[in-house]
């Protein structure tokens, strides 16, 4: 790979890799560069994407319960803060939080959401960790003393991940965390199929533009040559794995060149860049109970769209 063609090896790496199967693929978390993070905020506004304000409502309608479920003097963890608009509102319903740890990949954001919720708490420690959480990674001292330490993964980000790979990140968040831990999790439910393939196709075209912006990192990070506008958005339900799967199929013939590396794309040939699981709730306390997670509690909406778990180490 030559280093003026390839500003991101990793991502080139992985897209040789992906694109080398016999079924094309693509890691979802190259989606979240900065165009594609901020197309991701302005899908959870849709109408059709039900899964934040749903998790929203939720916090809101039983964040007493939730809170007290929690106890005092928590340092929250959060795993992937978004724009930390959700952090603000469980800070708001917990009693005496005594941190905020937002963990990131991207350090830009981690200090538009740091900024947010210090101007929300003034007297809050916030200490922004920049780190994969898909790998291991240390926590700071967090100014809370021996406090337990509260992760929070919201969003049914979970649902991104294979099942074995699932437990292995709930595994590796209770080692983190550490001693005494607990885990506030959203996860999405199992629900009508035309339902979820409207959150992942919108009418208005902002998923296809979130997943097709990805070609475009390639081309401009990983020495690609894609020509986005020879793909178009898919989104399909899978029934026996029942999850959602987002693709980019090849409109027509064509090669296509990765940091050096040729790839055919025949007519219709897609490439799977994301699944998100969606859950039964007996299913969600297996992967937990896998990972080592017990005491599982789930709280819903009226319409059981959505659910938040409270998981204790």
């Amino acid at each position: 790979m030559s280093a003026v063609d390839v500003l991101h090896p990793e991502l080139a790496a992985d897209a040789i890799s992906g694109l080398s199967a016999t079924r094309k693929t693509l890691p979802c978390k190259w989606l979240y560069d900065a165009e594609g993070t901020r197309l991701f905020e302005a899908i959870t506004r849709l109408p059709e994407y039900y899964p934040t304000r749903t998790e929203v409502l939720i916090l809101d309608q039983r964040g007493a319960e939730i809170a007290d479920a929690i106890g005092r003097g928590a340092a929250v963890v959060e795993f992937g803060p978004g724009d930390g608009a959700k952090a603000v509102q469980l800070l708001r319903a917990l009693e005496a939080p005594c941190a905020y740890l937002p963990v990131d990949i991207a350090p830009e954001w981690l200090d538009a959401v740091a900024a947010r919720v210090s101007t929300a708490f003034p007297d809050l420690p916030v200490r922004p960790v920049v780190a994969d959480f898909t790998r291991a990674f240390d926590l700071p001292a967090h100014g809370g003393g021996s406090a337990a330490r509260l992760g929070f993964f919201s969003g049914s980000t979970i649902g991104n991940f294979e099942p074995p790979e699932a437990v292995a990140f709930l595994a590796r968040a209770r080692a983190t965390l550490g001693r005494g831990a607990r885990m506030l999790l959203g996860a999405d439910l199992v629900k009508e199929e035309a339902i979820l393939e409207a959150a992942y196709d919108d009418a208005a075209g902002v998923t296809a533009a979130f997943n097709l912006n990805l070609l475009t990192r390639l081309n401009r990070e990983a020495g690609a040559d894609f020509d986005p506008g020879a793909f178009h958005h898919a989104a399909r339900w899978n029934p026996g794995l029942e999850r959602i799967e987002m693709h980019l199929v090849a409109r027509r013939p064509q090669r296509v060149r990765v940091a050096g590396r040729v790839f055919d794309f025949a007519r219709g040939e897609t490439i799977h860049t994301e699944s998100s699981h969606k859950y039964r709730p007996e299913r969600l306390r297996q992967i937990a109970g896998a990972a080592g997670w017990r005491g599982a509690t789930m709280w819903s909406d009226p319409a059981e769209m959505f659910s938040v778990w409270l998981l204790e180490a």
